[in-house]
């Protein structure tokens, strides 16, 4: 312990801090976007922490956003709620889907149609992140 301002504060040996610093590092930026007319953005939500715990990145960093208008629609790339995206990739690639105020429809690996991502789709871009960024 030591004192700053007379307060007492706990030491942080250098290799927690270190260690604090490569995990923020390798934390992707992980937004779930959505429109309030679609229904299966909270089950989106709950998956996409789901997945984060399971990998130990925060799920509390996930950057949840409103989109409310065609415009906020078209200024994002919003093709549809939910969207979830970690490091500004998509985690299902939209293809030529136009921009707009919908709910979203995914193809899951099993060729199923679903309003929700592929809980491996979800898995393997934030591995992927994980990966990359661990590399730098």
């Amino acid at each position: 312990m030591f004192l700053l301002d007379n307060r007492a504060r706990p030491h942080v040996p250098a290799r927690d801090a270190r260690r604090r610093t490569m995990w923020l590092m390798a934390q992707p930026k992980v937004e779930l976007l959505y429109w309030e007319g679609c229904p299966s953005h909270p089950e989106a939500l709950a998956q996409l922490r789901q997945a984060m715990e399971e990998l130990g990145l925060d799920p509390e960093a996930i950057q949840v956003r409103h989109v409310a208008t065609d415009e906020r629609a078209e200024a994002e790339g919003f093709v549809g709620s939910p969207t979830i995206r970690v490091d500004g990739i998509d985690v299902q690639e939209p293809g030529e889907e136009p921009t707009a105020l919908t709910c979203r429809i995914y193809h899951r690996r099993d060729g199923r149609i679903s309003p929700l991502p592929d809980p491996a789709d979800v898995r393997d871009a934030l591995t992927n992140a994980i990966t990359t960024r661990s590399r730098t």
